[in-house]
């Protein structure tokens, strides 16, 4: 357990989180909305500090991050707890768990540093549940990373507010933020959320210099409409470029969403090209089988990394550029 960062006091042991645009007013003995947060006698605290309940190692194409470190493995890390309620929530068992659900032992940042160079890893990741609600833990973990010259990366829903961003993301060096549709009524309905701070979150991240990519989980008859794809898809070009990588992802039943059958290959397909025809130069597609996992040369078409699922089968990048015709690619290579 650790003291919060960004809250703020009020009256009768009362405070504010300023963590996430939930801007959580919690009374004394009460909790924040994500579970995980507590007003202990008008102190709010992490009870999730040091306390993951997941610690593995994966190739950081699992995350999914494509232009990231290629064929790299990242020492991946979680805790309980997360600040939307997704329906179709992959890992609800640990994000909608409550911190005295799991009786796990204190991982130390010092530690989470020294497992990642151990096990030859040089990058580890925020992830399996929201990073932003285990905060602190991320922001005292990365600081130590980053001086021992180990990256950083957070595999996020993006709601968090500015402030948080600011003090965080100069130590985060990659990110993919899930971007789980195009409209407010898709966030609210299956997410209890908003899309707006999202948006203004990926904008500011990318701000900080943090490499980014985006994932967005096609879920039959509730976001896989085409025109929400193409306004999606040509926001992301106008706000974030034409390099920013995109991945349209299967959606699998799942949590409270057992009633909606997996994704076809065909909605994904359709989606991959409104987004090229929107001038996106790196689109790819997920939780299937399929060439459009590789990475093509925008400029000449040449295949710079081949993919097998997760499994990188040969990286052609030479010093960030296309062998073939010398485009630069853009991403963090090294």
């Amino acid at each position: 357990m650790k003291e919060a960062m960004f809250y703020e006091k009020t009256k009768d042991k009362e405070v504010v989180c300023h963590l996430c645009p939930r801007n959580c007013p919690i009374k004394e003995g009460s909790y924040g909305v994500c579970g995980v947060r507590k007003n202990i006698d008008g102190k709010l605290y992490s009870l999730v500090y040091a306390r993951p309940v997941a610690i593995d190692i994966d190739p950081i194409e699992k995350k999914p991050l494509f232009h990231f470190m290629p064929g790299s493995y990242a020492y991946s890390l979680g805790t309980v707890g997360c600040n939307l309620f997704c329906l179709h929530c992959q890992n609800w068992q640990i994000a909608r768990a409550k911190p005295p659900q799991y009786n796990v032992p204190e991982v130390e940042p010092e530690q989470i540093v020294e497992g990642a160079i151990a096990n030859n890893c040089n990058t580890i990741a925020y992830t399996y549940t929201e990073p932003t609600v285990f905060y602190e833990y991320v922001y005292d973990t990365a600081r130590i990373a980053r001086k021992n010259k180990i990256k950083n990366v957070m595999i996020t829903n993006g709601y968090i507010n500015e402030e948080p961003i600011k003090k965080l993301y100069k130590y985060i060096d990659g990110a993919n933020i899930d971007l789980k549709a195009f409209t407010e009524k898709f966030y609210k309905q299956e997410t209890a959320s908003s899309l707006k701070p999202v948006l203004n979150a990926i904008k500011k991240i990318k701000q900080q210099g943090t490499w980014i990519e985006l994932t967005n989980l096609i879920i039959p008859t509730l976001n896989d409409n085409p025109d929400e794809i193409k306004e999606m898809t040509e926001w992301i070009k106008k706000n974030l470029g034409k390099d920013v990588p995109l991945h349209f992802t299967a959606f699998y039943p799942a949590y409270k969403r057992m009633d909606i059958p997996p994704t076809p290959i065909k909605i994904l397909e359709k989606a991959y090209k409104i987004a090229k025809d929107a001038g996106l130069n790196f689109v790819y597609l997920g939780n299937v089988s399929s060439e459009k996992e590789n990475t093509y040369c925008p400029k000449c078409g040449a295949l710079l990394i081949e993919r097998k699922g997760l499994l990188l089968e040969k990286n052609n990048i030479v010093d960030g550029k296309c062998p073939k015709c010398g485009q630069e690619i853009k991403g963090v290579w090294k």
